[in-house]
């Protein structure tokens, strides 16, 4: 039999997690009050077939009710390029709100969640469906627009830091 007793604590959570490479996203809704975003390293795919996407949004993130009320949200990857714009979002400067949509070009596709317009890759998605564990919604979308530039570097966050895939 399996001892799932043991507690694990949340620094050795985010610890472990760290030695896993991530793409860098900026999780975009068009809110009440303006666009608003954060820097996602947690969407990931669900399904090809309907094309589907999850984020995980803390529940103090305030782009949560943008997502939440517009019922539509971008995941936008980051090229290696724009490490600036992942600061920003990140909370890495004194932008806050729709103000951190002053840096670069931004856009529109479907869903009229921002879109950075030199990403790597984006999806446009329609929230289709929501998950609560512990303080984190997790958000799930429907893909209804997308684009791939099929060039340049990834943007990565590996052992708590920016990384592009070309770095050692």
């Amino acid at each position: 039999m399996t001892d799932t007793t043991k507690t694990i604590d949340i620094k050795s959570f985010w610890r472990t997690l760290g030695e896993r490479a991530t793409g860098i996203t900026i999780v975009t809704a068009q809110g009440k009050d303006g666009p608003s975003g954060f820097l996602g390293l947690s969407a990931s795919h669900v399904c090809a077939d309907p094309p589907t996407m999850l984020v995980s949004i803390d529940d103090k993130t305030a782009a949560l009710a943008a997502v939440l009320d517009s019922k539509a949200f971008a995941v936008n990857f980051l090229p290696a390029s724009a490490r600036d714009v992942a600061d920003i979002f990140m909370g890495k400067s004194a932008l806050k709100g729709a103000d951190r949509f002053e840096a670069g070009r931004w856009g529109k596709l479907t869903t009229g969640a921002p879109v950075f317009n030199d990403v790597l890759g984006v999806f446009d998605c329609v929230l289709e469906d929501t998950v609560r564990r512990g303080t984190t919604t997790i958000c799930i979308g429907r893909v209804v627009d997308l684009t791939a530039t099929g060039s340049g570097a990834p943007l990565i966050f590996f052992r708590g830091q920016y990384k592009d895939a070309g770095q050692e």
